[in-house]
C-alpha cells in the first residue's frame, strides 16, 4: 500500500468518525462516496469495507462521550442493535446480488432524500 492511500484512507476515517460523532450519522454516508471518489472502488467493495469498518467498535468513545452526557436511552439501544444485526444480514445479502449500477442508484436516492428531509425540518 502506498503512503498516499494510507493517508487518503486515514483522512476519509478521520472525516467520517469526526461528521458521525457530531451528526449522529453513521460512517457509511461519508466513507462509501469517499472510497469512491479517491480510493477508485466499485459501489460492491465501497459498502462492503465501510461495513467491515464498523465491525470494529469505532462508535464507543463517541458513545461513551453521549452516555456520559445522558443522550443516550440504553433500552432503545438493546433494541435497535439487535434487529440492526438481522435487517444488515438480510440487507448484504441482497445488495450483493443486486448489479452494482443499481445498487449506486438507491444509495444515491437514500442520499438525497434523507439530505431533503434534514434541510426542510431545519426550517421548521
Amino acid at each position: 500500500m502506498k503512503l498516499e492511500q494510507i493517508l487518503i484512507l486515514v483522512l476519509i476515517g478521520i472525516m467520517a468518525g469526526f461528521i458521525g460523532g457530531m451528526a449522529g450519522i453513521g460512517g457509511g454516508l461519508v466513507i462509501v462516496p469517499l472510497l469512491i471518489m479517491f480510493m477508485g472502488m466499485s459501489q460492491h467493495q465501497a459498502q462492503g469495507t465501510s461495513i467491515g469498518t464498523l465491525v470494529i467498535p469505532i462508535a464507543l468513545l463517541a458513545a461513551i462521550n453521549y452516555s456520559k452526557a445522558g443522550y443516550i436511552n440504553w433500552k432503545f439501544v438493546v433494541f435497535l442493535a439487535l434487529s440492526f444485526m438481522v435487517g444488515s444480514y438480510f440487507g448484504s445479502k441482497l445488495a450483493i446480488s443486486l448489479d452494482a449500477k443499481l445498487l449506486k442508484r438507491i444509495f444515491g436516492t437514500i442520499m438525497i432524500i434523507a439530505a431533503i428531509k434534514m434541510y426542510w425540518d431545519s426550517f421548521k
